[in-house]
């Protein structure tokens, strides 16, 4: 194990190995997604399936680069670590190797690697990769959030570098209409709740749209200020989330209860979000 000078949030070069890890899981995905032989008719979670060789693989990817940080690794495709053991971890990983694995069957490209720091509950850091679009986000809460395109590999060697050829997100100006209120929801998961809350937020703006994408990237929108507000009425996990959270606190942006109104917090004993609030 590498040894780190410990940051107020966490060390650069512990960020730079994760966005490592995500490009490359992201080309793994890829080898999977683009074989011609790959049979996308297979039951999904069949051992045999594209969906699953594809997470296996992403996951293998992951955990490799991160056992070289001094932080244990919670993910949506590994081993459960029991509650009894997690809640020792004032650190950890929350990663999800393929989030969006509709998308992935359908191959529509709206897939993502999601790979985030939590510390004491709180997701400090996030890398979400779409190896489709080769479009890469990245934040850690004491540098900001930040979007890089047309990257399939690293070819920086420090953060830094990287920064300097990276757009900073929140957009200066929104690459969506100004006058429009755009609510960003979930292609797969459009709940009778989520549509009341668009009727709800039709009655207070002027004029209101409403954009489907699926996986992290309704999230990513909301941290570049593409969109409004996110409202998510469905179940989703921890895993889901923690990236996109961190990319969007990091942008100057929450991700919130939807009773409660206070953010979501990570490695509880339970693992499912409540229903929550972005933007």
């Amino acid at each position: 194990m590498l040894l780190y000078n410990h940051l107020s949030i966490m060390n650069k070069e512990i960020l730079f190995t994760a966005i490592r890890a995500a490009l490359e899981a992201g080309a793994a995905i890829m080898k999977v997604y683009t074989d011609p032989n790959a049979d996308f008719e297979i039951e999904k979670k069949a051992d045999n399936s594209p969906l699953t060789l594809a997470d296996r693989k992403s996951h293998a990817v992951i955990a490799a680069h991160l056992a070289e940080t001094p932080y244990p690794l919670l993910s949506e495709e590994g081993a459960k670590t029991a509650w009894e053991i997690r809640k020792e971890w004032p650190e950890l990983w929350i990663v999800d190797p393929l989030d969006g694995t509709k998308e992935f069957i359908k191959r529509n490209g709206e897939f993502t690697v999601n790979i985030a720091y939590v510390k004491e509950g709180v997701p400090e850091a996030g890398v979400i990769y779409i190896p489709v679009k080769q479009e890469l986000y990245f934040a850690d809460c004491s540098l900001g959030a930040y979007k890089v395109s047309h990257i399939s590999q690293l070819e920086a060697n420090t953060l830094e570098e990287l920064i300097a050829r990276s757009e900073r997100i929140p957009y200066e100006k929104r690459h969506t209409p100004s006058d429009t209120f755009l609510i960003v929801a979930s292609r797969s998961h459009l709940t009778s709740e989520t549509e009341a809350y668009i009727r709800k937020m039709e009655e207070k703006y002027p004029k209101v749209e409403t954009v489907s994408k699926g996986s992290s990237l309704k999230l990513c929108l909301i941290a570049e200020g593409n969109a409004d507000v996110y409202p998510r009425f469905a179940p989703t996990m921890e895993w889901d989330t923690a990236a996109g959270h961190a990319i969007i606190r990091a942008a100057g942006k929450e991700v919130y209860h939807a009773e409660t109104m206070q953010p979501l917090t990570y490695n509880k004993e339970n693992l499912l979000n409540p229903w929550f609030i972005a933007e």
